[in-house]
């Protein structure tokens, strides 16, 4: 038994973007073969029908490109590696309890559990259909294949609600989840992740925390020192940490960075 890790960029979403680059070729064929436009309403109409064949065709190649690349398996193993190096700031006490922020199929989640065999991990997700391929018995499954069902849980919940007290965990992590979440104010999610840290507890949150998503994180950097946690900071992942300059432009992932600290 494998696990199936699935891939961040859905299926459906290929298939969509494919089946409207097809279905620009075809209104470009009608236009250009069909009976219904001639002369000058020809010509407009093949350019604007050109143009969005265009348009998609460039899209399609950087759907493949982001599908190929995103595959946990793939030969480039680019998703694998962004898991294994979130996972390698995420450090608990022997019997501690880690909890994974949109854990999706549980890589992240089970990565952490790996890393730390004494210690147990929960992982959190609300499977919502835009993910449809990710689910809480395939993150089971991927446990049980990676031999760590024994000190992994995962749960269903609200990333902007949790459902657990304060100082619940003695780690918290994410990985590009945040973002997803539509919200005027997603600095309060990542406040509401550290509500349940425990005093002296460790995080790693990685996401896009560009200032059209996130506002400036500078000012949460300060918020969370003056709330007195420390050795805060915002590592760029985007430059060798975890990513290269040209995956970065490539993967439109500008801004990709990973929160760091203790409470």
């Amino acid at each position: 038994m494998k696990p199936d890790y699935k891939n961040w960029v859905p299926k459906g979403m290929v298939a969509g973007v494919l089946a409207g680059t097809a279905v620009t070729l075809a209104l470009l064929i009608f236009v250009m073969e069909g009976p219904v436009f001639s002369g000058r309403a020809k010509i407009v109409a093949a350019t604007v029908c050109g143009a969005l064949f265009g348009m998609m065709v460039v899209v399609s190649v950087y759907f493949i490109n982001w599908y190929t690349t995103f595959s946990y398996n793939g030969k480039k193993q680019f998703s694998r590696r962004i898991i294994e190096k979130v996972a390698s700031y995420v450090v608990l006490p022997e019997n501690g309890t880690g909890l994974d922020v949109g854990c999706g199929s549980g890589a992240l989640t089970i990565a952490c559990a790996k890393n730390n065999p004494g210690a147990s991990m929960v992982g959190l997700d609300r499977w919502g259909r835009e993910y449809a391929s990710f689910n809480q018995p395939l993150c089971e499954r991927n446990a049980q294949a990676e031999g760590v069902e024994k000190i992994v849980k995962f749960v269903r919940g609200d990333a902007c609600k949790l459902p657990y007290a304060d100082e619940t965990f003695d780690a918290v992590t994410s990985n590009y989840c945040y973002h997803n979440i539509p919200s005027r104010d997603r600095q309060e999610i990542i406040l509401e992740t550290l509500r349940v840290l425990k005093k002296g507890g460790t995080f790693a949150i990685h996401d896009i925390f560009s200032k059209g998503k996130y506002g400036d994180m500078e000012k949460l950097l300060k918020k969370l020192r003056d709330m007195g946690y420390e050795k805060v900071e915002l590592l760029d992942t985007t430059s060798g940490l975890f990513m290269t300059k040209k995956e970065t432009y490539d993967l439109l992932l500008n801004g990709s960075a990973l929160l760091v600290g203790k409470k």
